[in-house]
């Protein structure tokens, strides 16, 4: 059974930039396709970026296009996510969940992510 733990987050100014790490234990996290989330306060969890389980393909929510990109080491185990020009509506919890088929179904905790200005 695959473990995920994010790291990474934390407070920020708007403008600024923040990368997140997604870590596996207990499985190949190359097996898996990966995507981030986030959970706004008052909202219910967004998707915000995934990627295949090759790397080969990414794709992101139209807010975060052009100043996120996603990638991924698996010889790691490891998923990353870069934020760029951070704004207050990025503040959140960011997870990272995996799936092998239609639905992620491993999930970390979660990484605060804090925009002020």
């Amino acid at each position: 059974q695959v473990q995920l733990v994010e790291s990474g987050g934390g407070s920020v100014q708007a403008g600024g930039s923040l990368r997140l790490s997604c870590e596996a234990s207990g499985g190949t996290l190359s097996s898996y396709a990966v995507g981030w989330f986030r959970l706004a306060p008052g909202q219910e969890r967004e998707f915000v970026a995934g990627i295949t389980s090759s790397g080969g393909s990414t794709w992101f929510e139209d807010s975060v296009k052009g100043r996120c990109m996603i990638s991924r080491d698996n010889a790691e185990n490891k998923v990353y996510l870069q934020l760029n020009s951070l704004n207050f509506e990025d503040t959140g919890v960011y997870y990272c969940a995996a799936r092998s088929g239609p639905t992620y179904d491993h999930w970390g905790q979660g990484t605060q992510v804090t925009v002020s200005s």
